[in-house]
């Protein structure tokens, strides 16, 4: 099996960067992921997905005038067979809703159909009107719920698909 970050990237039409997290990425994603969520993904899970072949951490990254590259978004996610699993997309809080998230997630669903998945999932939190929105708007559907799935709040899941 080949592993998913020599995947040819897709074409990316925004000026965001997208490209595989390396281990120096690490201290900028821990911050990211603090930022983002009551209950970040620790550096020893990113540490593991980063070692598995099934798994592809994404990030987003911005040009700067000083020719640095500013970490806007990521997702992780695993092509296992022919689907696509979507565990973690995250965006910085202050660059929301300028297309990062649905920059990051059209990559991932090109990864997925240059492999020939047949199916995309992901887990969305109930509350998470946004995502959600973005999830719909890409093609997924809901189908089912994950009860307390959020046991660190009790929030169901809301699981989602998209057929390609």
């Amino acid at each position: 099996m080949r592993r998913m970050h020599e995947d040819p990237p897709a074409e990316n039409p925004s000026a965001f960067l997208i490209r595989p997290m390396t281990l120096d990425d690490m201290p900028a994603v821990t911050v990211l992921e603090q930022a983002s969520f009551k209950n970040p993904w620790s550096p020893e899970l990113l540490r593991r997905e980063l070692e598995h072949d099934w798994s592809t951490i994404l990030l987003v990254e911005e040009p700067q005038p000083d020719e640095t590259r500013k970490l806007l978004g990521l997702a992780i996610f695993w092509i296992v067979q022919d689907e696509v699993h979507v565990l973690n997309v995250a965006t910085s809080p202050e660059q929301r809703r300028r297309g990062v998230a649905r920059a990051v997630m059209d990559e991932v669903l090109a990864r997925g159909r240059a492999r020939r998945c047949v199916l995309a999932t992901l887990e969305v939190r109930r509350s998470n009107e946004a995502a959600l929105g973005l999830y719909k708007s890409l093609g997924f559907r809901p189908v089912g719920v994950r009860p307390n799935y959020y046991a660190d709040e009790g929030e169901d899941a809301i699981v989602m698909v998209l057929d390609f």
